[in-house]
């Protein structure tokens, strides 16, 4: 486990610069920025999440004089995904929040393509399955979907189906049929809606060299796109908030996310990572 806080830019690195997927090592770093972010900006406790992140809750004070500091705690750190039940098999999960007496409340699947784009429909029917499975099982899940590519541009590779970026600039035909397939399948608003759609789904872009290697491609999806990296988080935490705490009243003093002191030592190691802290008025 690395020693301190990882920041998105570092674990797309990784995921730029690996060989093989087989052993996870390129898709492991996001994993550990996504649950880091999870706590951090989203405020949920890190012994609710899987993987366990390297953060600690020291509590101070009563009252209105309470305070959550958060510290960066590297022996707190675990890998590995939850197994969750869901209606039809289980399903080892990238990312999951799981609140005592409650169950999964928060999933992330994170998938990861090199090339081979033309392949992509198999991804999406696996996707659509996937969500399914785990919504039939936990209606009210929120449940996300990230899948980022590498930005492979002509000259980078020597087989026509590993190209992401056409020669002039725009994308291939396999990867917008994807992102409109995959557009169908997100921003699922009610419990009553279809099963097979996530609330949340982001299509990210790797720059794969140049002085913008590691760095998401900022001209797809479009900024009208329901699939942009920039609007996942937000979309996973307003869908939680709306199910858990502010239609769940009588649960909110379990599910309400956690506001963190200040001036918690964390805050300068997230600084460092673009990482923003959670602050503000504590409600519960």
């Amino acid at each position: 486990m690395a020693d301190t806080l990882i920041g998105l830019r570092e674990a797309l690195q990784a995921f730029v610069e690996a060989e093989q997927v087989q052993s996870q090592r390129h898709i492991k770093p996001l994993h550990r920025h996504l649950v880091q972010r999870l706590v951090i900006e989203g405020g949920f406790h890190p012994q609710h999440i899987t993987p366990r992140p390297p953060l600690r809750i020291e509590v101070t004070g009563s009252g209105r004089h309470r305070k959550k500091i958060l510290h960066f705690d590297a022996d707190q750190a675990r890998d590995g995904e939850q197994t969750v039940l869901g209606g039809l098999k289980t399903k080892d999960v990238d990312v999951v929040v799981s609140l005592p007496e409650i169950g999964p409340v928060l999933a992330i699947s994170v998938k990861g393509t090199f090339n081979a784009f033309r392949n992509l429909t198999n991804r999406m029917e696996e996707a659509a399955g996937d969500c399914t499975n785990l919504h039939i099982a936990y209606p009210a899940l929120v449940y996300g979907f990230l899948h980022v590519m590498r930005a492979n541009r002509v000259g980078d590779v020597s087989k026509p189906n590993d190209v992401a970026i056409n020669a002039d600039g725009t994308i291939v035909d396999s990867i917008q049929r994807y992102h409109d397939a995959m557009a169908r399948i997100t921003n699922r608003r009610d419990l009553r809606n279809d099963v097979s759609r996530y609330e949340a789904v982001a299509l990210a872009l790797v720059n794969t060299s140049g002085a913008q290697v590691a760095e998401v491609v900022d001209i797809y999806p479009l900024a009208a796109s329901p699939l942009g990296f920039d609007r996942f988080f937000e979309a996973l935490y307003s869908m939680y908030d709306l199910r858990f705490v502010y239609s769940a009243p009588a649960l909110a003093r379990k599910t309400r996310r956690q506001i963190w002191d200040n001036d918690s030592p964390v805050r300068e190691i997230a600084d460092g990572v673009d990482l923003i802290l959670r602050t503000g008025d504590d409600e519960s």
